[in-house]
């Protein structure tokens, strides 16, 4: 994880100071516990989740809120102020700060669709098929939440039909028993260095 996180902070900024980090797979991929560890090995991060930005009345229309509230501030090198939506009470909470730190995650269904990925410096796609993650989702989620479940099914097959973000992605991430391993993604400049990449598992390979 840490050979990752040193190659992610080397990378170019993309977004004013930021290097913004998008972390993309179907819900229930386990991208929030990836975000979360890869944000540790690089010091502690930011990570902002798309849960937060999202709502029930806007599944993926959310595009504007975030650049408004996110993408225009942090370009500009200032700090963003963004309204969480508590997903119990059905509205926003107060402003949360986002300061423009080095490398920010962003980590979400939908992180790595189009109006987001000029702003990214990597994609990365958590490799993971549709029916599993649903299934773990729907295993960790408390049984007020199945009935939400049958909407947002439809809602992401519907949104990756549209505008998919695996094919865009640089890298792909495979939970494994040792931990991950990190691919190349269907957008990568293949290089030597590129090959293959093993986080938290067997020494990492470049």
């Amino acid at each position: 994880m840490h050979d990752l996180a040193a190659r992610l902070s080397g990378l170019p900024p993309s977004l004013g100071p930021v290097r913004l980090i998008g972390v993309d797979g179907h819900a229930g991929s386990g991208k929030s516990t990836f975000a979360e560890r890869l944000a540790g090995a690089l010091g502690g991060a930011p990570v902002l989740h798309l849960d937060d930005i999202a709502s029930h009345q806007q599944l993926f229309e959310w595009t504007d809120r975030i650049t408004a509230q996110v993408i225009r501030p942090l370009a500009r090198g200032e700090e963003a102020l963004y309204t969480p939506y508590d997903w119990y009470s059905r509205a926003f909470a107060p402003p949360r700060p986002l300061p423009p730190a080095p490398v920010i995650l962003v980590e979400g269904v939908g992180a790595g669709r189009r109006t987001l990925r000029p702003h990214l410096a990597r994609l990365l796609w958590m490799e993971l098929s549709p029916e599993e993650s649903w299934r773990r989702g729907r295993e960790r989620d408390e049984a007020e939440q199945q009935e939400f479940w049958e909407g947002w099914i439809e809602a992401e097959h519907a949104h990756f039909a549209a505008d998919p973000s695996r094919p865009h992605a640089d890298l792909l991430v495979l939970q494994t028993p040792a931990g991950y391993e990190v691919l190349p993604g269907p957008e990568a400049p293949r290089t030597p260095d590129d090959d293959v990449t093993r986080s938290d598992g067997p020494s990492a390979v470049w």
